[in-house]
């Protein structure tokens, strides 16, 4: 790529459209990838920015609906860093007709606006849940307040006990990397209520149906 070396964000799109039929990208700007889009002639998928996780959420979705059936009326709890996974989980959720609730202490919470119902107590978010869901506290720029973050965020680890207040069918969803005795005790990742390894699983079913319907179009 050329960006690096001062290459426009809009010449680099007119290039590429004429090389592929269509671009995924991760970035660490959310404004870069929009320009990207709109400058494309090809469709532009949205890999990961600080904002947005959109293809997260499909597989998300995909899993829930193979264990479910049905996403209308599922309740998912996500607890924790209020991240740009949570948000495309509360965007994809209320899409889906589901009753999406983040729980994550102050300063770490989702904006209103994205369809989710916000708390700071993560109990109260799992009380009936169909799934409990999590990310990493630290993530990609967040190092140097690493420790910090861990002492803020860590009341709202997935265990056991904050299992127990979900559904008996419950599943615990995970986008991985996960690090566990952190964010999620190794109990209840590796457990038999683990969703996780078919929800990684079907990152790659749900991409390839993403660009099969982008290229379809």
């Amino acid at each position: 790529m050329q960006i690096s070396r001062g290459e426009s964000i809009g010449d680099t799109a007119r290039v590429l459209s004429r090389y592929v039929d269509a671009i995924v990208v991760r970035a660490g700007s959310h404004e870069a990838v929009a320009e990207l889009a709109a400058e494309a002639e090809v469709p532009v998928v949205n890999g990961l920015t600080p904002l947005h996780h959109p293809c997260q959420a499909l597989a998300d979705l995909l899993t829930l609906r193979e264990r479910f059936g049905d996403l209308a009326g599922l309740r998912l709890a996500y607890v924790g860093d209020g991240n740009n996974v949570a948000r495309s989980l509360a965007i994809a959720g209320e899409l889906a007709g589901m009753e999406v609730v983040v729980a994550a202490p102050p300063g770490y919470q989702l904006e209103e606006g994205h369809g989710a119902k916000l708390t700071d107590d993560p109990r109260a978010a799992a009380a009936g849940a169909d799934a409990i869901y999590t990310d990493v506290w630290v993530s990609m720029g967040d190092e140097a307040e690493a420790e910090r973050r861990r002492a803020d965020l860590a009341p709202f680890r997935i265990d056991a006990d904050l299992l127990s207040a979900a559904k008996d069918e419950a599943v615990v969803l995970h986008c991985l990397p996960a690090h566990p005795g952190e964010e999620i005790t190794a109990e209840v990742l590796y457990g038999g209520r683990s969703a996780v390894w078919d929800q990684a699983e079907n990152r790659l079913h749900a991409q390839k149906a993403l660009l099969q319907t982008l290229l379809d179009a």
